[in-house]
């Protein structure tokens, strides 16, 4: 199933993972900005946009209409990048409102299987050491823990845990 018609029904919030359009960005940095990501901003989304990778930048949108009338359209996002044999998860958010229904999941598995049809053998992402949400998410969809760098992040400075998933059986 291709990413543009793939819909899923998360506890009773219907969304579909399509890919990211420019027209999207104003809500995909809201979403950023009350995940506590670090800061990418509308430029960067919009330089990755224009970039090989463009086919890595999916959101989740929402169908129900009660959603739509208050102007969002968007439950949550992923932005990865591929190179050297490997899919970079950059982002991961989802709008809190619809946290804990799967929409998180579902990017996950979306941004994965691209991954495996591009025959990349692994894919790896950081996450803030103290975010055990998205810790146990990962853990949940595969990913195991490899490696810890010290003082990663900024603002607040906290260490960064690196994990790593195989998509493919090594050769």
């Amino acid at each position: 199933m291709s990413i543009s018609s793939q819909a899923i029904n998360a506890a009773s919030t219907a969304v579909s993972i399509t890919r990211m359009t420019e027209h999207d960005l104003l809500e995909v940095v809201e979403i950023e900005e009350n995940s506590g990501l670090s800061r990418w901003g509308w430029a960067a989304y919009y330089a990755e946009l224009q970039g090989g990778n463009s086919n890595l930048m999916l959101v989740a949108r929402v169908a129900n209409s009660k959603q739509q009338q208050r102007s969002h359209s968007l439950a949550g996002y992923i932005v990865a990048r591929m190179g050297a044999d490997e899919l970079h998860i950059n982002n991961v958010a989802v709008r809190e409102i619809y946290r804990r229904r799967g929409i998180g999941r579902s990017l996950l598995d979306s941004i994965l299987g691209e991954g495996k049809r591009s025959g990349v053998c692994c894919a790896f992402l950081e996450l803030r050491a103290g975010n055990q949400a998205a810790l146990t998410l990962y853990e949940k969809c595969g990913f195991r823990v490899t490696a810890r760098r010290e003082r990663y992040y900024t603002e607040p400075v906290e260490d960064a845990l690196v994990m790593s998933i195989q998509l493919l059986p090594k050769a």
